[in-house]
């Protein structure tokens, strides 16, 4: 049996690299890890990131590659890339995500339908073409970046809550499937994290009703967020809620 997954020497991928949680797990790794792959569409944005890491951490090896993963085909050369390279794989972050908030009879379909590229097949399509690459790896881990609103149906934000439900319920699966091969599966299910995911996914500037919906209990800092994930998926958890609060709710609703 293969040993657990560990993030020390690690070489990890993680999406959505360029702002909020994904900048954060790039920050936290960084000091562990042997390679960084940092994925985004905003390519000022992951070079500052990854020249950032340069100077804090010589010794690390950091790739930034600008794609946009609503794109099958920028899926499949991502993984072309990877595969060419004969990189090391041993961590993938599927963190990449998109929402929309405001009603779903009002939404424009060129808003929802990146929700579902991204949050749903394109961290399918990923991880179905990086398995194998995992799976070569002497222990490997798998952390799909879901969501609180997965476990709930959110009005005003129904297809981002369907579509994490999806991403909760697969990384379970998955788990379930490559329980005997030593490759560690967690979904981080986080609640409302201050970032810039609000503000992409408002209509109209209405940022600050976004930010109205929850209570300042319910939220975590994201450096809280990542630092629970990285501990979760070392320690071989399913799941992770990064918020004890929130935790105990979700757990009163699914008995």
């Amino acid at each position: 049996m293969r040993p657990r997954f560990s993030t020390k020497g690690c070489t990890a991928l993680i999406t959505g690299a360029t702002a909020g949680l994904g900048a954060e797990f790039a920050r936290q790794l960084a000091p562990k890890a042997s390679r960084l792959i940092l994925v985004g569409r905003r390519e000022d944005r992951l070079a500052s990131l990854a020249n950032s890491l340069r100077a804090d951490f010589p010794s690390l090896v950091v790739d930034a590659l600008p794609a946009d993963l609503a794109k099958s085909g920028e899926r499949e050369r991502l993984a072309a890339w990877i595969i060419r390279e004969e990189t090391p794989l041993n961590l993938l972050i599927n963190n990449a995500g998109l929402g929309d908030l405001g009603s779903f009879d009002s939404a424009d379909w060129n808003r929802l339908a990146p929700v579902l590229e991204v949050n749903v097949t394109a961290l399918t399509h990923l991880t179905h073409l990086l398995l194998p690459m995992l799976r070569s790896q002497r222990s490997a881990g798998i952390l799909n970046v879901s969501s609180i609103a997965g476990f709930f149906p959110l009005p005003e934000m129904a297809v981002y809550a369907a579509s994490k439900a999806y991403v909760t319920s697969f990384s379970e699966a998955l788990r379930m499937e490559l329980a005997g091969e030593g490759i560690a599966v967690t979904a981080l299910c986080p609640g409302p994290v201050p970032t810039e995911f609000f503000e992409v996914a408002s209509r109209n500037g209405e940022t600050i009703r976004a930010m109205d919906r929850s209570h300042p209990a319910l939220a975590t800092s994201p450096d809280s967020v990542v630092h629970e994930a990285l501990s979760g998926l070392e320690r071989d958890k399913p799941g992770v809620i990064p918020n004890r609060l929130l935790a105990l709710l979700v757990r009163g609703v699914r008995l």
